[in-house]
Parts: C-alpha cells; structure tokens; sequence
C-alpha cells in the first residue's frame, strides 16, 4: 500500500503511533532487549497504541484525559523528544515546547549564556539569537540576574526565562503542556498575551490542561486520550462535556465526593471573603422559592486590567451544575483605586432539586482564561422541595393539548 502524498496543509500527522516500555526487572533482560530491539512478550507497558492524528496549520488543539492516559508521551513524541515504538510522526514547522521549562538549562552558566547555548538547539542561528536576545531579557523581566548562574535562580524566575525563550523563536508549532501559569500574576498574564498573539498570527498549538475551562476558551478542537488510546477527537465544547461526564460517572462509585475548601492566591488578586446569605428558615433552600445570593469581596493588583469574576456551583459528585461570570453577562466590575472589588451574584428562584451542592468562585485576568485566585468549594447548600421531581434542576417549561402551531 503507496503512502499517501505529503499535504502542505498539515502541520502534525501521526500514524499508528505506538509507545511501549519494558516492564523486565531483570537488568540482563533489559540490556538484551535494548541490544536486540526485542521486548519479551507480556513485559511491556503501552503509554500509547495506535493513536492516528492529524493537525492542520493554524489549529488550537487540546489534549484531555486523566494523569497517566498518555498525553504527556503524545507530546514528547511530536516533539521529538521520544521516538515512537511503531507508527509514523511528520512533523511540518519549527516546533517550541513548553513541557518542562528549562530542562536544557545549565545551572552553572549564566541566564544570558544559557540563552545564547540553547538557541541553536531550538532551531536558531546564533545571529538569530542574538537579535532577539534584548527581547528574551526584557520579556523575561529578571533584571541583572541575567548574567548570574542560574542555579542562583529561585524557580519563578527560572521558569520566566525558559517561557521566554520558548515563545521569542517565532514557532510554527508550539506545545504547551500544562505550562501557561508561570510566575507572579504579572508575568502569567503576559504569558497569556503571548500565547494568544501566536495564536492570532496563525501558530498550531497543541496544548495539554486539565482545565477544560482553558482548553475551551483556547482551543476549537480537543481530543481526548484514555488508555493510550484517543477517546474521542472533535469541537472543544463537546469533547470537555464529553470528558468531564465521564469522569463524573467514574467517582460515582462513592456516595458522596468530601468537598474541601481550597483556597489559591497570586501578587494579582486575592479573594478576602465570600458569604453565600442563609436561606430564611436558616437550615436549606426551597426550590423555586428562596433567592441564592453569592457575595464576594477580593482585591487585585491596581496597576494591572481589573480581573473578571466566576461563580460556580457543583454538585455532590464535584460536577459543575451551573456557571455565571460577569464578563459573561456584560457586567463590569467596580474597583476602587486600591484594587478591591465587592459584588453580588443573585440566583432568584433557586432551579435547583433537592441535594446538595457547593459554590466556587474565581477571580480571573481580564480575558477570563488566566486563574489570578480562587476559593473552591467554599460554601454548602442544602436544597428541598415540595415535590417529586427528579433530577438536578427544574427548566422553564409549559403543557399543550396538542402541538403548539
């Protein structure tokens, strides 16, 4: 069977790409495997099998699915930074990986020295290099500790430079996996710029979250990865329900998910408080009747765009029943000139069936993508009612005799 011709529209293609590790203990048997490219059978682990894929330029995709599905080894291998058992990669443009930033740093040298080491193994000449190495620095924002070791380095501004370096070679293709929140809220935030702005200049993108918010507000396509396998390979908003209901069904197993409050900070914003108003008997709230009313107080950074602000509200097994956000709804935010905000979100005539749910609220950057803080899980609700309905919540809906015209 002929090979089908190279299309200059396809920036990725993957075809029947496997990747499988020995699982011998016997370090005779691994040295015999590794010399006669065998692998006994029944001793392996497959991280993949079989995965067909193609991107096209210019594509946002994400990659989705639980820790050890085998999205990280997917990217490694577009990468080439693992060569896949079986299959074939084609892989068309120069590639910038955000997978573990710095990993080629040298701790001895310095930042400035590191940048000028590992640009031609990104693919740059060392002219290029040094025509952008002003930007990198600037971009980088670490000041005089350019030209000092890097082991010197706390790991915020380690990771600032490799994002920098990563993002200022002009890629093709960039592969993210995991990687956008890095340093103070500053700084993510122009990580995020640069992100978009790559995607707006017509970059591939891959990029690897376990934020289907982010890969949604990201992407146009997602695929979704279980078992080494790809799950499922479609529109980003269907894919993360996809996802997302089937990892509902697998915790259902226990009867109820412990809701813990976590909180999440940056130098961007902090939330100070959040007080979901009692119910008015003090003990739950009746469907359809009482009003849920969310107040949130956080601060922000003065100097930087006012944050956006989210509200959610899951059920007993964790899953999202219902979001609001005030960028959503083309309500802006008040801020006074020391960055704090106070707002209200009300829910009137609470849809909500009987049960019980938690509400989570997040501060976002202006674009609503970038986390700046949040408080999960940080109220309860209890809600009864006075009916048999089943279900989560009640729709807005009316009965006809017949088929209305």
């Amino acid at each position: 069977m002929s090979k089908p011709p190279p299309n200059d529209d396809v920036a990725i293609e993957l075809r029947g790409v496997a990747k499988s590790y020995s699982l011998e203990t016997q370090p005779w048997r691994r040295l015999w495997q590794q010399l006669s490219g065998r692998q006994a059978s029944g001793r392996e682990y497959h991280a993949l099998n079989g995965i067909d894929l193609r991107v096209r330029r210019g594509e946002v995709v994400g990659i989705v699915g639980r820790n050890g599905a085998g999205k990280s080894t997917l990217l490694q291998i577009v990468c080439g930074v693992l060569q896949p058992s079986r299959g074939e990669r084609r892989v068309n443009g120069r590639v910038a990986a955000l997978l573990e930033l710095g990993a080629g740093f040298n701790p001895e040298l310095t930042g400035r020295e590191n940048v000028r080491l590992n640009g031609p193994l990104m693919g740059l000449s060392a002219a290029e290099v040094n025509r952008r190495l002003d930007g990198i620095i600037e971009f980088a924002g670490i000041g005089e500790f350019i030209d000092q070791p890097v082991r010197s380095y706390s790991s915020g501004m380690f990771m600032r430079l490799a994002f920098s370096m990563a993002t200022s070679m002009d890629p093709e293709i960039l592969v993210v996996d995991e990687a956008l929140s890095v340093g103070d809220g500053a700084f993510a935030r122009k990580s995020y710029e640069r992100i978009m702005a790559l995607k707006e200049k017509g970059t591939t993108i891959l990029f690897c979250s376990h934020s289907m918010f982010q890969v949604e507000a990201l992407c146009t396509r997602a695929v979704w990865i279980e078992g080494g396998v790809i799950r499922m390979d479609g529109p980003a908003h269907q894919t993360t329900v996809e996802y997302s209901e089937w990892m509902a069904r697998l915790e259902q197993g226990s009867p109820e998910i412990q809701a813990t409050a976590l909180r999440f900070e940056t130098a961007a914003a902090a939330i100070m408080r959040v007080h979901v108003r009692p119910p008015p008997d003090g003990q739950a709230w009746r469907h359809g009747t009482d009003a849920l009313l969310v107040e949130v107080d956080f601060r922000s950074d003065p100097a930087m765009p006012c944050p956006t602000l989210g509200v959610v509200v899951l059920g007993a097994d964790a899953r999202p029943i219902t979001s609001v956000g005030n960028w959503m709804d083309g309500w802006p935010l008040k801020r006074d000139a020391e960055g704090r905000v106070s707002a209200v979100v009300e829910f009137p005539h609470l849809p909500l069936l009987k049960g019980r749910y938690t509400v989570s609220v997040y501060v976002l950057c202006d674009r609503a993508i970038n986390v700046y803080a949040s408080a999960e899980n940080v109220a309860s609700l209890n809600v009864v009612q006075d009916h048999l309905a089943q279900g989560i919540v009640s729709l807005p809906h009316r009965w006809h005799d017949h088929v209305p015209a």
